[in-house]
């Protein structure tokens, strides 16, 4: 029996989704595999989305707010702990590691890396489909950005990041087969733009290099 193909993934990929994203922390909050943070996530950015364009607070004052009540906790709990024999409060271990911040130093490069290669490449011309699609898609964002604010696009990109993973991940197989088929359709639209438009451009002639 001949041996099946390996169905094609989505960018061409070759590793899990998960270890796409990292693999990590991160990754597991962007698959609602720790559900909790996910979820407090999602909560806590649509509520500072809420206050900053429904409620149309000044994100100085918001901050300013937000720091007056998180000095105010840390002032009681810090006196009724003495009293009560609470738990004093301290900074997280997380965010005082030093590891840490450069773990997510050395991620951030390497994505930036990646992407600024993928920029690259697309920019030279060496697959003209994804170029034109890149084109329009970046066409089709300026437009989007002149009728909503900045704080409403990061809201909805926020909130893709939270949701798509995670729906990728859920109808993986159905997702790559319709985006093989209009990976297809594409090309083949191209192809026929290829032939009909730009191989009827006139060229010029082409020198012979003289042999001395």
């Amino acid at each position: 029996m001949p041996e099946s193909t390996p169905p094609v993934k989505l960018f061409g990929r070759e590793r899990p989704i998960h270890h796409v994203l990292g693999g990590g922390t991160v990754a597991d909050v962007l698959l609602w595999r720790n559900k909790i943070a996910a979820a407090s996530l999602l909560i806590g950015v649509t509520f500072i989305w809420f206050l900053i364009e429904v409620v149309e607070y000044n994100f100085v004052s918001l901050l300013s707010q937000i720091l007056i009540t998180a000095m105010l906790v840390v002032f009681i709990w810090s006196n009724l702990s003495e009293q009560f024999q609470w738990t004093p409060c301290k900074i997280p271990e997380v965010i005082l590691d030093e590891a840490t911040f450069e773990a997510a130093a050395s991620t951030f490069h390497e994505r930036l890396k990646q992407f600024l290669s993928f920029i690259l490449d697309i920019g030279c011309g060496k697959n003209l489909p994804l170029f034109f699609l890149t084109l329009v898609s970046l066409w089709i964002l300026s437009v989007i950005g002149n009728y909503f604010s900045f704080c409403n696009i990061l809201f909805v990109g926020l909130l893709c990041l939270e949701v798509l993973p995670f729906l990728y991940e859920r109808y993986e197989e159905d997702v790559d087969s319709h985006a093989m088929m209009m990976h297809q359709q594409i090309k083949k639209m191209f192809s026929e733009f290829d032939f009909s438009f730009l191989n009827k451009i006139p060229k010029g002639p082409v020198k012979e290099k003289k042999i001395r």
